[in-house]
């Protein structure tokens, strides 16, 4: 993922796009492993629904391959997600009515998230959504998690969606190679490695169990 902005409880990811059809898909993908990466799997089903509304709506009101930005920002339990386009054109519920696809789609955002907005910018507009997403304490283990598995081989992000989706596959290896150092640790410490393995199940499905 391009260029994150990471503070202690900020998290800030760009992502330029062309509005054509084939990049919404991959936008929603990008979307869900960064929210992955930061430990919000919870909230991947109203951000991916966000970020095609605001596509479309890019394709469809501002004009096919144009270029457009998808900002994703995270700051405590709020996650912030915009779309930028050269447009000055600002949407609104009130012009919209609900039979034609525009309206369909603001009032579907509307019901969504928290809050939503237009910013008007020198280039353009910003179109945002704001969504609850409080994050329990499986969630900050999986914000540690990737923190930990990204410091342990080097990985870095990735600047478009293509490297994006190898650097899943990076994490996963990570975290096979770190696991199988721990069990030889535990070993060289006379500690029982399937012991250890019983306790961080047990860990983890109580945690599981809680957040249900």
């Amino acid at each position: 993922m391009p260029g994150d902005d990471m503070r202690e409880h900020r998290h800030r990811s760009v992502l330029p796009f062309k509005a054509v059809p084939a990049e919404v898909r991959l936008l929603r993908q990008a979307a869900t492993a960064q929210l992955g990466q930061w430990g919000m799997p919870h909230a991947v089903e109203e951000t991916e629904l966000v970020v095609t509304e605001l596509a479309t709506n890019v394709i469809k009101h501002v004009g096919e391959g144009t270029s457009a930005t998808l900002v994703l920002e995270r700051d405590g339990e709020r996650l912030r997600v915009e779309v930028h386009d050269k447009s000055h054109s600002v949407p609104s519920l009130s012009a919209a009515g609900c039979d034609d696809e525009c309206g369909r789609g603001l009032h579907l955002l509307a019901a969504v998230a928290e809050e939503w907005g237009t910013l008007l910018t020198a280039a353009g507009k910003a179109v945002w959504c704001e969504i609850a997403a409080p994050a329990g304490r499986v969630c900050h283990r999986l914000e540690r998690a990737v923190h930990v598995l990204r410091s342990y081989r080097g990985i870095d992000d990735a600047a478009r969606f293509e490297p994006a989706r190898r650097g899943e596959v990076a994490l996963r290896e990570s975290a096979v190679e770190l696991i199988a150092d721990l069990l030889h640790w535990t070993t060289a410490n006379g500690h029982d490695p399937d012991d250890l393995l019983d306790q961080a199940q047990m860990h983890f499905e109580a945690e599981m169990g809680a957040v249900a």
